[in-house]
């Protein structure tokens, strides 16, 4: 997935997967997955997705800081 944000593009093809987080079984609608990346130029984004009943009702990308990223990765392994 691709997604321009402040004029930068975040792309899932083209960044580094850091971790990644999942609630929720295969057609769960409270389900939901969480990707941290990091692109070649250091930025940090999270890619959502989840079920109808899920903090994540559709697939986004949403930009982190350096600093929110390790709170995450800390949070989430």
């Amino acid at each position: 997935m691709k997604k321009l944000i402040c004029k930068v593009e975040y792309d899932t093809e083209n960044a580094a997967l850091v971790a990644k987080m999942t609630r929720g079984g295969f057609g769960d609608p409270t389900g939901y997955e969480e990707r941290l990346y990091k692109t070649d130029s250091g930025k940090y984004f999270l890619y959502v997705n989840g079920g109808p009943d899920s903090p994540y009702k559709k697939e986004d990308i949403k930009r982190m800081s350096a600093a929110k990223a390790e709170e995450w990765l800390t949070e989430h392994t």
